[in-house]
């Protein structure tokens, strides 16, 4: 069985990009989800802090004062990044029916730099750690004082930037995206990178992600086909193995070494 999206009704999208729902990782549904949901997630993150100062130091105090609702914004944050390189995938395939090529230096730069925020997102759980291990001060002072220390990722940052620019373009050249969605996507290049990095003006970039990307992927969804028994039955033996396991983490802590 073949999935073909279809022209959207309220673009100028014309492309029709056949993809076969079986073979094509990661498919309509996941896909799509993860086009919904990647992009509310870090913008909700996003929201979260925004009443803090996007720096380190302040970023800092705000753990020690509100630590429940950092945790959950950095969390939320990180989180829609891992999930939206699924949705990046599907993309990236739809893409690929226009121009292999573009699809897949698109899809690398992009991916690379999702990465590279996850990678980012563990040194920002260490700093929190560190409020509760040792106190503020000292903290904020290795922080400070390892601000720039060599890792290899911190060579990959310009790929955050560069891979946005070009899968805007690919979306647009290959009428996946109309202009204005196409733009908006582009506009994550503005989103601020690095270690400890808050919410400030040039966040605005994730609105335009949820502009570009949710309404695609509530597009893929309603012209997906029917999700069969066996994969209804498998997403539902995942979500009872996920919430047996986070009780028995809390039970058994060695499960979250």
């Amino acid at each position: 069985m073949t999935f073909r999206l279809q022209p959207s009704e309220s673009s100028d999208t014309e492309y029709l990009a056949p993809l076969n729902e079986h073979s094509a990782f990661p498919g309509p549904w996941i896909g799509g989800v993860s086009l919904i949901l990647g992009p509310l997630l870090i913008l909700t993150g996003a929201l979260l802090r925004i009443q803090f100062h996007f720096f380190f130091p302040q970023q800092l105090a705000a753990f020690e004062n509100h630590p429940a609702l950092i945790t959950a914004a950095y969390s939320l944050y990180s989180l829609g990044n891992v999930i939206l390189c699924f949705g990046i995938l599907f993309l990236v395939a739809v893409i690929g029916k226009w121009n292999r090529v573009w699809a897949n230096w698109a899809g690398v730069l992009v991916l690379t730099g999702l990465f590279t925020r996850t990678f980012h997102a563990g040194i920002d759980h260490m700093a929190f750690q560190l409020v509760n291990v040792q106190n503020l001060e000292l903290a904020t002072k290795a922080v400070s004082d390892s601000y720039r220390a060599f890792h290899v990722f911190r060579y990959l940052n310009g790929y955050i930037m560069l891979g946005w620019i070009c899968i805007a373009i690919a979306s647009y050249r290959s009428r996946t995206l109309s202009l204005f969605k196409a733009i908006a996507l582009g506009m994550m290049v503005m989103v601020p990178f690095g270690t400890l990095k808050g919410t400030e003006i040039r966040a605005v970039g994730i609105l335009g992600l949820c502009i570009a990307l949710v309404p695609f992927g509530f597009r893929v969804l309603r012209q997906a086909p029917p999700l069969s028994r066996r994969a209804k039955i498998w997403v539902a033996i995942f979500i009872v193995v996920e919430l047996i396991f986070i009780p028995l983490s809390i039970i058994y802590p060695a499960l979250m070494n």
